[in-house]
C-alpha cells in the first residue's frame, strides 16, 4: 500500500503561512514548489502539504509529531487518507449519472474508472466513487 503524498496540518491559526513552510522545509530538508505546495484552508484552520518529491510521509508525519516549533505552535500533522470517494458540487439537476460517469472516467480530466455515481438532487452534488484511489479530478 502507497502512503498518500498528503500530509493536513491542523489548527494552524497561530503559525503564519510562511512559517509553517519554513517549519516544513525544515523537517523534510525540502523546497517549497521544489519539493512540495502547501494549500492553505482557512475557512477550517487547515493546511495541506503536497509532497511533489519522493518523501516518507510517515516518518514526516512522526518528526512533525516531535518537532518544538509545531508543539508550540499548537500545530498538528496527520496523513490525508487516500479514498476512493469524491464529492461534486454544484451539478445541474438535468445531469445524468452516465453522463458523470463518463466525465470522470476521462483521463483528460484526470480521472479513473468509476465504481459509482450517487445524485444528490437536493444538495445539487454527486458522490463519485472510483475503482481505486488514484482516480481524482
Amino acid at each position: 500500500a502507497t502512503t498518500s503524498p498528503r500530509v493536513v496540518f491542523e489548527n494552524i491559526g497561530g503559525c503564519s503561512t510562511k512559517c509553517l513552510c519554513m517549519l516544513i522545509e525544515n523537517i523534510s530538508g525540502l523546497a517549497l514548489d521544489d519539493g512540495f505546495t502547501v494549500e492553505v484552508i482557512p475557512e477550517i484552520n487547515v493546511a495541506v502539504a503536497t509532497f511533489t518529491k519522493s518523501v516518507e510521509t510517515t516518518a514526516f508525519v512522526n518528526k512533525c509529531s516531535r518537532n518544538k516549533r509545531l508543539k508550540e505552535f499548537q500545530v498538528t500533522a496527520r496523513l490525508l487518507e487516500l479514498t476512493r470517494s469524491i464529492k461534486a458540487e454544484d451539478v445541474p439537476a438535468s445531469v445524468s449519472t452516465d453522463y458523470i460517469t463518463v466525465y470522470f472516467e476521462s483521463a483528460q480530466n484526470g480521472g479513473g474508472p468509476v465504481a459509482d455515481v450517487q445524485l444528490l438532487p437536493e444538495e445539487k452534488s454527486a458522490i463519485i466513487t472510483f475503482c481505486d484511489h488514484k482516480g481524482k479530478a
